[in-house]
């Protein structure tokens, strides 16, 4: 093995580590794949009656160690989902013929069919969720994840978070994809013929056309719209690729934010040819500034292989000409899971893709790679990883570190390693059991960022027996050490804290233990934010919060430490008892003082040793909060104060009280600050002496601008002001930092361009989306 493989292997060391809490969940998990992790920090959990939902959140205002976890939910339809085949009354008719066939193997079928039958009437109500999968983050209004979810009775929707507690579902798919093909006669193609709905096998095509098996999200991609001077904009999309019974694919494309179904731009159909499909993901591969797609879909008889996708008006995507073969043989064993991974080779200096899937007991991979011959395919499978069928397959995007998981709990963590032929693994075993007992695994997933793996467990045997009732809940797994964690913040290409947010969970949890920020990163971050980017004040100030906190939590369990002194109230017939037993005290408190004095210490000393070195460290941290907040409002402020000047003409009446800002950057700038000086210089001369001040919506005097923070007037109307624009929000609603930073104020139609954009950054304290 070359050198660059053996570092490359212990860079992959793998220190697990149980974390609390246990999540236990109230109903049975349902589905192939029931756990998945969003961007944005949100793991959903289908279940027998909803998709619940556990969103972290990086306290920065708390000193518990444990994860903090917002519990929300998406509920199940109310009605059963019947698919669209044809008019109503011809259906019933059809139904009720079926049903009293004569023929056994037509009204067996058609009984026992839960596609056919959702309700079951004599079977066992069809309820819970099939799969949920997220897509990337900023495709909603806020900026965040959007979740689409598949019903067991196999009704697809779209869902987003609308505010913090409350779910909505956006589109619901199968109805309009029912109603596309019902205008095109159930064909794929203009000048084909079809049966009737009264014969059965047109009655099963009709079903299988339309019986979602799988979906999954591409990543947002650009297009062009042309406006109406002629001009065109780029405008963010986002596909979603929905897999059917018969092998079709149907491309939903969504203009972004997502809104409700007229967001939808387009629904194209893709036949893939694919008998008994599975699953299926999308193949994005980048080569020398070019990017190609394209869609893996396994079967349930073993073939995996990339169909073409056609995107048209999509800037920078090229598609394939022709399908590749990823595996050819039907030897019967299903395809459960793929995922496709972005890497670089270390020996052809140019990315590559490897795709994943997991069939059996093993994990089946391919790697292709562009050169000069073409795409060049490299496959294999790696055995021996588990004596049972691996349940769940999930990827570390950032390092390509593969966990495969089987029902007896054991996951395998796969390390891919080139060499100068193709490819070859590593494998370590992480043991559920040891950490949680006698469990038994149901599906796993892993953080955006690798720092932790979720898994969804149960009771295992006991003695050779199993449980009568099974209690699900969700284990979670640190996967880094604290040093890991902090080496990969610093040296993060993302530069947001709140992308990053399952590693700044570990670096909180060692610093809320140890009480303490170890100095190797004090050091570093001092290097760093010398000239560097706002990304190292925020994470200082981060790190300062947490601190902060720590000496928060000792302060209480010192105060919790102290002895509870209970008043007494004297009676008569104890009078003689008490004045005996308070004498006693007062003896062995004269010679406890009488020690302490021959010790040089007294009770008071010692206590206020104690005590002020924790209130010099509340209050030094405390400045140093304070000061790190003002230096990136500042620089916030100038560059709110940059956009007015580009976006502005001369004496232009702006919404943002610039004045007030240029003169609040002024009274607390900097002596060596030479860009704000020129910056204000450059503005004020654009003002020509204007003012425009902002206005007390109650009593029309003059806001003054003496706080970033609050603006009163001389009556003493107090109002918050919006943390990206500086102007004050003079409503009752307004949006919040996540993590309950800053707040912000709502767009307006009357707002400009650049003043939306604006208000729609994060916050400028801990990046949080602000909503």
């Amino acid at each position: 093995m070359s050198e660059s493989c053996e570092e490359q292997r212990t860079n992959f060391r793998l220190s697990v580590c149980k974390r609390e809490p246990v999540v236990k969940l109230l109903q049975a998990v349902t589905g192939l794949e029931p756990l998945s992790w969003s961007e944005d920090h949100r793991l959903s959990v289908c279940t027998s009656s909803n998709v619940s939902v556990l969103e972290q959140v990086c306290d920065i205002h708390g000193s518990s160690p444990e994860l903090t976890l917002y519990r929300t939910c998406v509920p199940a339809p109310l009605k059963t989902c019947y698919l669209r085949i044809g008019p109503p009354k011809e259906v019933q008719l059809c139904r009720a013929k079926f049903a009293r066939s004569s023929d056994p193997a037509v009204s067996q079928k058609f009984m026992l069919d839960r596609v056919f039958n959702p309700e079951g009437k004599g079977l066992p109500p069809l309820q819970g969720y099939k799969y949920a999968c997220w897509s990337p983050v900023g495709c909603d209004a806020n900026g965040r994840c959007l979740l689409a979810a598949l019903t067991l009775d196999n009704r697809l929707t779209v869902n987003a978070n609308v505010d913090r507690l409350q779910w909505k579902q956006l589109a619901d798919l199968t109805e309009m994809y029912g109603e596309r093909l019902a205008q095109s006669n159930y064909t794929a193609t203009e000048n084909a013929t079809y049966s009737q709905l009264e014969d059965f096998p047109e009655f099963q095509r009709r079903h299988s056309m339309q019986t979602p098996v799988w979906m999954e999200w591409s990543s947002i991609c650009t297009t062009q719209e042309i406006m109406e001077n002629n001009t065109c904009r780029d405008v963010g999309t986002v596909l979603l690729a929905v897999l059917f019974e018969n092998g079709d694919v149907a491309i939903w494309q969504f203009q972004l934010p997502i809104n409700n179904h007229t967001s939808i731009i387009s629904c194209n159909t893709i036949v893939s040819g694919v008998e008994s499909p599975s699953v299926l993901a999308w193949w994005e591969y980048e080569h020398s500034n070019r990017k190609m797609s394209g869609l893996i879909v396994g079967s349930s008889l073993g073939p995996v292989k990339i169909i073409p996708v056609n995107l048209k008006a999509v800037k920078g995507y090229f598609t394939l000409r022709q399908p590749v073969i990823l595996w050819q043989e039907a030897d019967r064993l299903p395809v459960n899971s793929i995922k496709c991974i972005a890497l670089y080779h270390p020996y052809q200096k140019c990315s590559c893709s490897l795709v994943v899937a997991a069939r059996g007991c093993y994990v089946f991979w391919c790697l292709l790679l562009i050169s000069k011959a073409g795409l060049n395919v490299h496959n294999s499978h790696v055995t021996g990883l588990h004596s049972l069928p691996i349940i769940s397959l999930t990827v570390d995007r950032q390092n390509g570190t593969i966990y495969s998981c089987s029902v007896d709990g054991k996951v395998q963590q796969l390390i891919p390693i080139f060499t100068n032929l193709a490819l070859k693994f590593e494998h370590q075993l992480i043991n559920m059991s040891e950490m949680f007992g006698s469990v038994k695994a149901h599906g796993i997933a892993v953080s955006p960022f690798g720092a932790y793996l979720a898994c969804i467990t149960s009771e295992g045997m006991k003695n050779g027996i199993h449980p009568v009732n099974k209690n699900f809940q969700v284990n979670f797994v640190s996967l880094k050490t604290f040093e890991e964690a902090a080496a990969q913040l610093l040296e993060s290409s993302s530069q947001n804290l709140f992308r990053q947010m399952d590693l700044t969970d570990i670096v909180r949890w060692k610093i809320l233990k140890d009480k303490v920020i170890p100095q190797f990163l004090i050091d570093v971050l001092d290097k760093k934010v010398d000239g560097g980017p706002l990304y190292f004040w925020r994470f200082r100030l981060f790190l300062l919060r947490i601190w902060f906190q720590s000496f928060k939590k000792l302060t209480y369990e010192a105060m919790q430490k102290q002895p509870y002194h209970e008043s007494k109230v004297s009676r008569k017939e104890d009078t003689a008892v008490e004045a005996s037993i308070f004498e006693e005290e007062k003896d062995q408190d004269e010679d406890r003082h009488d020690d302490e004095h021959g010790s040089g210490k007294t009770l008071e000393d010692s206590a206020e040793s104690e005590s002020s070195p924790t209130d010099e460290s509340f209050l030094e941290i405390q400045k140093k909060i304070e000061a790190v907040e003002a230096h990136l409002t500042k620089e916030h402020m100038k560059h709110v104060l940059g956009e007015v000047y580009l976006h502005t003409g001369i004496t232009e009446y702006t919404s943002i009280p610039t004045r007030g800002v240029c003169a609040y950057l002024m009274a607390n700038r900097d002596d060596d600050d030479r860009t704000a000086q020129v910056l204000i210089g450059h503005v004020e001369k654009k003002m020509n002496k204007q003012m425009f001040p902002e206005y007390c919506t109650l009593c029309k005097e003059v806001l003054p601008f003496t706080d970033c923070k609050k603006a009163v007037c001389p009556n003493g109307h107090l109002w918050r002001r919006c943390s990206l624009t500086y102007q004050a929000c003079q409503t009752l609603e307004y949006r919040r930092c996540l993590l309950h930073d800053s707040i912000a104020r709502h767009s307006v139609p009357e707002d400009l361009d650049w003043i939306m954009r604006l208000l729609k950054a994060p916050c400028i304290l801990c990046d949080s989306p602000v909503f």
